[in-house]
């Protein structure tokens, strides 16, 4: 993508990178977009690399990320819908969604408290990106129906390896052989 420059139409939440720090873009503010990627965006705005939701792109202007789910039947989460909220969740580097990368560990889901567990895991123990990506974790869980708190622990045990991409994800940064 070539870098484009746009106008938020109103104000956008966004966090900072690589810290993940929640911001708010201003409306009429003019922000640069370098990358978009999983229906995410990185922006740079007054100096600062920020990450914009896929979800909240209309406020930039740009086609929002639809995340939508149907009405629910009842009081319980559906586990379904919380693997695909994760689905949608792009590591910033790779064009590959954190589930098919092998980065989601274990979810659990406490039906009393409306709560998601999640432990994941990062590519390399180091990476920079960790607190942006537990935010676009919790951010798009936080969009299934009667899910009132999402927890993300990060975890390095075991540590991770290609070998826990599926097949696709493989194929498609050509990890594959």
């Amino acid at each position: 993508m070539q870098r484009q420059m746009v106008v938020a139409q109103e104000n956008c939440p966004a966090r900072r990178v690589p810290d993940g720090t929640p911001v708010e873009i201003p409306k009429d503010s003019f922000v640069s977009i370098t990358q978009a990627l999983g229906g995410n965006y990185t922006v740079v705005h007054q100096g600062q690399m920020l990450r914009v939701d896929g979800t909240d792109a209309a406020r930039l202007g740009l086609e929002p990320e639809t995340l939508s789910f149907p009405e629910p039947t009842g009081p319980e989460i559906d586990e379904s819908q919380v693997w695909e909220a994760l689905g949608t969740v792009y590591d910033p580097e790779i064009p590959v969604d954190l589930v098919n990368l092998g980065l989601i560990y274990k979810v659990v889901i406490d039906q009393a408290t409306s709560t998601v567990s999640i432990d994941m895991t990062l590519t390399a123990p180091g990476c920079g990106m960790g607190p942006v990506l537990v935010g676009d974790v919790e951010y798009r869980v936080r969009k299934v129906p009667n899910v009132k708190q999402v927890a993300v622990e990060l975890v390095f045990d075991p540590p991770w390896n290609r070998d826990m991409m599926s097949e696709e994800a493989q194929l498609e940064t050509g990890m594959f052989f």
